[in-house]
C-alpha cells in the first residue's frame, strides 16, 4: 500500500504530463507517445489501490492526507475519498488510459502537447474528487478546464475556437458564484474551508436557497442539465476522439458529484425545497433531449444529445426524495449510471473516432454497410450501442433501473417519464447503428475502410469488458458505495432545520 495514494494519483500524471511537454517538437514524437502511456499506465496502477484497500464497512473519507497550504487563509492540502468519490477517481484514471491509446496514431502534430494536456487533467480531475478543502476543490476544479479548453481549440474540427470559447465561458462563469457561496461558508465556519465542518453548519432556510442557486449554476452548467446545455454539443462535435471521450466519460460526472459533496449535505432544506424543480428540469433532459437526439444527423451530436439525456437520469435520482428524506435506490443508482455512462459514451465516442478516422465524416448519411468490411468493429460497436439502448446485461440498464425503482416509490408519473429513456435511447442509437453498419456497402469510402487494428481493438475490448463487468456484476460497485450513500442519507435526515 502507498503511503499517500491520494497524492500519488493526482501528481503522477500531472509530473508524467510535464516530463511529456519536456521532450518537445513532433522530432520526438515517438518518445512522447511512450513517455505518456507510461505516464498513464503508472496513474491506472496507483489507482487500483484506492479501490482494492478501500474498506467497505468505514462510511467516513479514506486515505485521508491534511498539511497546511495556505496558513494565514486556513486553507490546507486536504485530501479524502469515501465510497462515492473514490469511484470516479478509478473511472478517470483507466479512461486517461484508454485516451493515450485512442489517439496513439491520429494525433500527428503537437503529439507531446496532446498528451501532456490528457495527463496533466487527469490529474487535477482527481485533485477534485479527492480534495475536501473548498479552496482546493476550487483550484482544481477550475484548473481542468484550461487542458481541456486547448484540446478542443487546437486539435478540433473547424469550429474548434468558436466551440472552446463557449466551452470555457459557460463553465467559468458558473463558477464564480459557487466561489462567493464558498467564501460566505467559511465566514460560518469559523473561518474554515472544510467541506466536512461545511456539512455540519446549519444555515438558515433564505440562506439555504441563495447558496443552493449559487452551486446549482456551477453544477448544472457542468452536468450539463437543460437548459445551460448547448455548450456540450458543440464541444463534442469539434473536439477530437480522446477530448469527447473524456468529456462525456468524466468532466460531466463533477457536476453531479458537486450536487453530492455540495449541495446535498450542506443545504438539505433547500435540496427539499427545491426538489421538485430538479425533478421537473432532469425529466425534461431525460425526455425532451432524447426527442432532439432522434432527429440528429451527425453521430457525434446524436451522442452528445445521449449524454446529456442520460445524465438527466442522474440529476432526477439524486432529488428523488421520499417525502423528505433521500431515496437510497434513486441516489445509488444515479452513481451506477455515472459510472456506466463513463464506460458506455467513451465507447461510442471511440467508435464514431475509428470511423471518422477512415472516412473523415462523421454524417451518418455518409455510411452503409460497414459491418461488411468491419465486421469485428460492427460487433463492438453492437455492445456499446445496445448499452446505450439500456440492455438488461450491460452497464447502462443497472443504474437506469434502480432510478426508476426509486422514482416509483415517489411518484409513478415521474418513473413513467424517465422510462421513455430506455425507448428513445433504443430508438435513436439503433436508428444510427441501423444505417451506418448495415445494409449494402454505402459509398466507396466505406468499401476501402478496413477492420479495427490491434491498438483499436485493445481500447474497444477494454471499454466492452467494463461495460459487460459492471452490467453482470453491479454489486462490485454498489458495495463500494453503499455505506457513505447511507451515511449522506442519514446526515441530511439529521441536518433539516
Amino acid at each position: 500500500m502507498f503511503t499517500h495514494p491520494l497524492s500519488l494519483v493526482i501528481w503522477t500524471p500531472i509530473v508524467a504530463g510535464l516530463l511529456v511537454l519536456a521532450t518537445g517538437g513532433d522530432q520526438r514524437a515517438s518518445l512522447a507517445r511512450w513517455l505518456a502511456l507510461a505516464g498513464a499506465v503508472a496513474g491506472f496502477l496507483v489507482s487500483v489501490p484506492l479501490f482494492t484497500d478501500f474498506d467497505n464497512l468505514n462510511a467516513g473519507m479514506q486515505f485521508v492526507e491534511s498539511r497546511p497550504w495556505i496558513e494565514s487563509l486556513n486553507i490546507n492540502y486536504h485530501l479524502g475519498v469515501d465510497g462515492i468519490s473514490m469511484l470516479f477517481i478509478v473511472l478517470n484514471s483507466f479512461t486517461t488510459l484508454m485516451v493515450v491509446l485512442a489517439g496513439w496514431e491520429v494525433i500527428e502534430k503537437r503529439v507531446a502537447q496532446y498528451m501532456a494536456a490528457f495527463l496533466i487533467m487527469s490529474g487535477l480531475i482527481n485533485g477534485a474528487f479527492a480534495a475536501l478543502d473548498a479552496i482546493l476543490f476550487y483550484v482544481f476544479f477550475e484548473g481542468m478546464l484550461i487542458p481541456m479548453y486547448l484540446i478542443i481549440g487546437v486539435w478540433g474540427g473547424p469550429r474548434r475556437v468558436y466551440a472552446s470559447i463557449k466551452f470555457f465561458l459557460y463553465t467559468l462563469l458558473g463558477s464564480l458564484l459557487m466561489l462567493v457561496a464558498f467564501i460566505y461558508l467559511y465566514f460560518q465556519a469559523g473561518k474554515s474551508f472544510d467541506i466536512l465542518a461545511f456539512h455540519d453548519l446549519k444555515i438558515a432556510m433564505s440562506v439555504q436557497i441563495l447558496l443552493f442557486i449559487a452551486f446549482f449554476l456551477s453544477f448544472a452548467v457542468k452536468v450539463p442539465m437543460w437548459p445551460v446545455h448547448t455548450w456540450l454539443p458543440d464541444a463534442h462535435v469539434e473536439a477530437p476522439t480522446g477530448g469527447s471521450m473524456v468529456l462525456a466519460a468524466i468532466t460531466l460526472k463533477i457536476g453531479a458529484y458537486g450536487f453530492l459533496r455540495f449541495a446535498l449535505p450542506i443545504l438539505p432544506d433547500a435540496s427539499i425545497e427545491l426538489a421538485p424543480i430538479m425533478v421537473g428540469l432532469s425529466l425534461v433532459a431525460v425526455v425532451y433531449i432524447g426527442l432532439v437526439a432522434l432527429v440528429q444527423t451527425d453521430m457525434k451530436k446524436l451522442v452528445a444529445y445521449s449524454s446529456i439525456s442520460h445524465m438527466g437520469f442522474v440529476t432526477l435520482g439524486l432529488f428523488m426524495f421520499v417525502g423528505s428524506d433521500l431515496n437510497v435506490w434513486a441516489i445509488e443508482g444515479a452513481i451506477v449510471q455515472m459510472v456506466s455512462h463513463g464506460f458506455v459514451s467513451a465507447g461510442m465516442f471511440m467508435c464514431i473516432g475509428v470511423m471518422y478516422d477512415r472516412v473523415h465524416s462523421r454524417n451518418i448519411a455518409d455510411y452503409g454497410g460497414v459491418a461488411n468490411k468491419m465486421p469485428i468493429f460492427a460487433a463492438l460497436m453492437m455492445l456499446f450501442g445496445m448499452a446505450n439502448s439500456g440492455l438488461p446485461a450491460t452497464s447502462g440498464f443497472v443504474g437506469e433501473f434502480m432510478v426508476i425503482m426509486g422514482a416509483v416509490q415517489v411518484n409513478f408519473w415521474y418513473a413513467f417519464a424517465a422510462a421513455t429513456t430506455l425507448i428513445f435511447g433504443a430508438a435513436y442509437t439503433l436508428w444510427m447503428y441501423k444505417r451506418v453498419i448495415f445494409g449494402d456497402v454505402g459509398n466507396h469510402h466505406v468499401a476501402e475502410m478496413k477492420d479495427v487494428n490491434k491498438r483499436e481493438f485493445l481500447v474497444l475490448a477494454l471499454l466492452g469488458l467494463a461495460v459487460l463487468g459492471m452490467g453482470l456484476y453491479p454489486q462490485a460497485f454498489v458495495e463500494k458505495m453503499h455505506l457513505s450513500v447511507n451515511d449522506l442519507i442519514a446526515h441530511v435526515a439529521q441536518s433539516k432545520l
